[in-house]
């Protein structure tokens, strides 16, 4: 303990020194996942009955204290527009993306997320509400886990097994996500260029990291990118840097996109130009997120993996 109080627990060092065997499907150098967000419907919004309104689209003024038609004007764009732009340029290269979904957006547009379940992607879990659970009661998370599950299973017809926290997740998120039993992987976490594992329940839990600047969100003000050439060049400078170390110690690649950001016809070039890179360039293996974390208990020795029947106690799990 130093003066400021207790330390908490930080890995610093990852896999350094004990790097692990990694051998992707086809000998791949870099594992690419594509992560569609899907959180128009999700954001704060008064006239929703939500504390506050969102605030995070380009340059658009803030309104406080009463509903803003502006802003949910703009996120509506993703959903009428957007959606079916990306999934089909991902579709016409054999890609298939992650959607990451917040499961009010996806009670709004219930049609729109069936149909991307219906057409090879996979659905996972971005929460409730497109908001934070840094700090929230652990009863009301846990409410909030099962409550997006249950929703989106309804509409997906198949069970979600990831799950994403909103930029920051609670001390909590981990244990609960791996309590309720019915998650394969999370990706709260910026911190590595592979998964690893984690026991916050006692069985083993994949990490599968995301990231922050292979992301369509650096078009928002102050993010760097302008062009859709800007979004293609920075990230096939990481898919090439991740390709030559790959060529030892295989790699993993995120890369996030919006509906209404990547979505917007002067943007969406950069996605194609980025996807004749990858695929011009060879090595990349285009996985979802879910097939990737399988792959990862696979290769770690652990053999498939099932879902936790709700009503067994932690301590008679044996699905290590």
């Amino acid at each position: 303990m130093n003066a400021a109080g207790p330390v908490s627990h930080r890995d610093f060092l990852g896999h350094r020194g004990r790097r692990p065997k990694v051998e992707w499907p086809g000998g791949a150098r870099v594992c690419v996942s594509f992560v569609l967000n899907f959180e128009e419907g999700a954001e704060l919004s008064i006239a929703d009955g939500d504390e506050r309104n969102e605030f995070v689209y380009e340059a658009v003024e803030e309104v406080r204290g009463a509903a803003d038609p502006c802003m949910a004007s703009h996120f509506e764009y993703g959903p009428r527009a957007g959606f079916d732009r990306i999934l089909d340029l991902l579709e016409s290269y054999g890609v298939r993306a992650t959607v990451s979904t917040c499961a009010r957006a996806a009670e709004r547009a219930p049609a729109l997320i069936a149909e991307a379940a219906a057409r090879g992607h996979e659905i996972a879990c971005h929460g409730y509400r497109w908001e934070r659970h840094a700090g929230m009661d652990p009863e009301r998370e846990a409410a909030i886990i099962a409550r997006t599950m249950d929703s989106l299973s309804r509409i997906a017809g198949v069970a979600p097994v990831g799950w994403h926290t909103r930029s920051a997740a609670s001390e909590n998120t981990r244990r609960l996500l791996c309590e309720h039993g019915g998650f394969l992987y999370d990706s709260d976490a910026y911190n590595d260029d592979l998964p690893w594992l984690v026991r916050p329940a006692g069985s083993p839990h994949v990490v599968l990291p995301y990231s922050f600047d292979t992301n369509d969100m650096r078009f928002a003000p102050g993010g760097g990118f302008v062009f859709g050439a800007d979004f293609a060049r920075y990230c096939a400078d990481a898919f090439d840097c991740l390709r030559t170390e790959g060529a030892e110690h295989p790699k993993m690649m995120s890369v996030g996109l919006h509906q209404r950001i990547i979505g917007r016809p002067g943007r969406i070039d950069g996605l194609r130009r980025l996807l004749d890179h990858m695929t011009t360039r060879g090595g990349a293996w285009f996985a979802t997120r879910r097939d990737i974390a399988r792959t990862w208990r696979d290769l770690q020795g652990l053999g498939p993996w099932a879902a936790r029947p709700r009503d067994v106690p932690l301590d008679r799990r044996d699905d290590a």
